[in-house]
């Protein structure tokens, strides 16, 4: 390992923690890491890390902590308390936290790190867990220009377009933005794919020549796969959709900002998970519309 590199310690080793994680080790940095589950630390280990047994120990050295947790509840319970991050982290460690969480949790976080000399972002992502796997992932960040300098190599390991969108809460609500611009465009994706198919085209054929024209997305290019082998396995599962949702709707309400698409798909997904496909890929969106269509629902 390089000495020159900061120390990194990881909080959530999950579907995206994990890779992304691994991906820190591969450029060289020394990553310290800890989660609930214990065979996610050992994977950590034996990709090259080292596995911490709490949120203290993985800390207590870090020049950098990374958290990628799946919401604020969690947020909040790793970074607070007598065992979290801020009473154990040293002063001037840069706290990135990496988990899509409401705009408010990011702005209360900073506040109260500064009073322990603890800097923050704010810095969700993009990408699913292929863009993890790939770290091609799109960063969006909020917090100050110089932590953002600082953290910049850091991410470079993690991600292709990294964008400081403004003060802390600001990578939360480009997130929020993100998260219902996809929400969308699967919803459209899942009612082209019923309608083709119940018209009698061939759909991988459609969705080729769909995915060359303006109606071409990334959401169908890594969801295409999804559709036409109706394989839900999760790379961004439904409930963590739904919790995101829950954000973009509030939020836009506190600034006054209409939603009516956004609206309606936020409602689809949670009628989604009240079925009980909360476990599944945000692509099982197509679930609902087969059983709105009266199709047999795919896998």
């Amino acid at each position: 390992m390089s000495n020159d590199l900061p120390k990194v310690a990881w909080i959530g080793l999950g579907i995206m923690g994990s890779p992304m994680s691994e991906n820190l080790i591969k450029a060289g940095y020394d990553v310290t890491g800890y989660t609930l589950e214990q065979d996610k630390v050992d994977r950590l280990a034996a990709a090259g890390g080292t596995g911490a047994s709490s949120i203290a120990e993985a800390v207590r050295d870090a020049d950098v902590i990374i958290t990628m947790v799946p919401a604020s509840p969690q947020v909040e319970a790793i970074a607070y308390g007598p065992e979290g991050i801020l009473e154990n982290a040293r002063r001037g460690a840069l706290l990135v936290d990496m988990s899509s969480i409401t705009p408010q949790t990011s702005v209360d976080l900073a506040e109260r790190a500064r009073d322990k000399g603890i800097r923050v972002l704010d810095a969700p992502v993009s990408g699913g867990e292929a863009g993890a796997v790939e770290a091609v992932l799109s960063i969006m960040v909020g917090g100050e220009q110089a932590d953002f300098d600082a953290a910049r190599p850091v991410l470079d390991a993690l991600g292709r377009t990294i964008v400081l969108c403004g003060p802390h809460g600001c990578g939360q609500t480009v997130k929020a933005a993100n998260q219902l611009i996809v929400a969308v465009n699967i919803q459209a994706c899942a009612e082209a794919v019923v309608f083709l198919e119940k018209s009698g085209v061939d759909l991988a054929a459609a969705l080729d020549v769909l995915n060359g024209g303006l109606a071409g997305s990334t959401v169908l290019t890594r969801k295409k796969a999804n559709f036409l082998n109706r394989d839900f396995a999760p790379g961004f599962r439904i409930d963590l959709h739904h919790k995101d949702m829950g954000i973009v709707t509030d939020a836009a309400r506190n600034v006054g900002a209409a939603l009516p698409v956004g609206a309606v798909v936020a409602q689809l997904v949670a009628s989604l998970r009240a079925q009980g496909d909360g476990g599944l890929d945000h692509s099982a969106l197509l679930r609902s519309v087969e059983r709105l269509s009266g199709r047999p629902v795919g896998a």
